[in-house]
């Protein structure tokens, strides 16, 4: 079980990364449904939602699927979507590739779709806009991990989801085009990642 050398080298720091007792509180709920799912034996299927589909969701399903690899929880399989399509914000495609991620772009439209690997033989992730809703989300038997408190109050019923659960990150979109941009979704982008290595760290196989 083999990362991309830079990506697993990104990965191992991680884990001195510290979470707060406040963030584990509300990381739980997550903890508890994927413990719930493996010792059932049943695939683990998260959709992670934001209201664009375009920073948080897609940092999001894109650490978790990689981290479920490192974990060797193979059961586990992630999604994106949003309360509208948009497009992913290109700033989130830099700060992936900065991680270790190898990104192509397969489709120049204005909703790009990219392909995003984190192992060599591994398939890659396919990563592009789009609503929660989509043919590509799942439609029933999912966990609904909201990443945006807009998303969290302008969803409240999401169609499908056995499980809704609240776990809100600050949005980096506030220093686009600012001298700060490039730290704050670098920072953003490992806030998720070390928080998806804690919730998998937890759980017993």
């Amino acid at each position: 079980m083999s990362l991309l050398k830079t990506l697993s080298e990104q990965v191992s720091t991680l884990k001195n990364l510290t979470i707060s007792e406040d963030r584990k509180l509300i990381l739980q709920p997550l903890i508890d449904y994927i413990q719930g799912q493996v010792e059932q034996k049943k695939p683990v299927r998260i959709n992670f939602i934001c209201t664009h589909n375009s920073r948080r969701s897609h940092l999001s399903q894109i650490w978790m699927q990689t981290l479920a690899y490192h974990f060797g929880l193979n059961n586990i399989i992630c999604y994106s979507g949003g309360t509208e399509s948009t497009a992913v914000f290109p700033m989130v495609i830099k700060t992936l590739i900065n991680a270790g991620f190898e990104i192509e772009t397969i489709s120049k439209t204005e909703n790009p779709i990219y392909s995003i690997k984190y192992a060599d033989n591994e398939h890659p992730i396919i990563g592009f806009s789009k609503r929660l809703d989509s043919d590509f989300n799942p439609k029933d038997s999912f966990a609904a991990v909201m990443t945006c408190s807009q998303a969290d109050e302008g969803c409240p019923f999401v169609a499908g989801a056995e499980k809704r659960i609240p776990i809100t990150f600050e949005d980096p979109k506030a220093f686009d085009n600012s001298p700060l941009q490039a730290e704050k979704y670098k920072e953003r982008s490992e806030q998720i990642a070390s928080e998806m290595y804690y919730v998998l760290s937890q759980i017993q196989q």
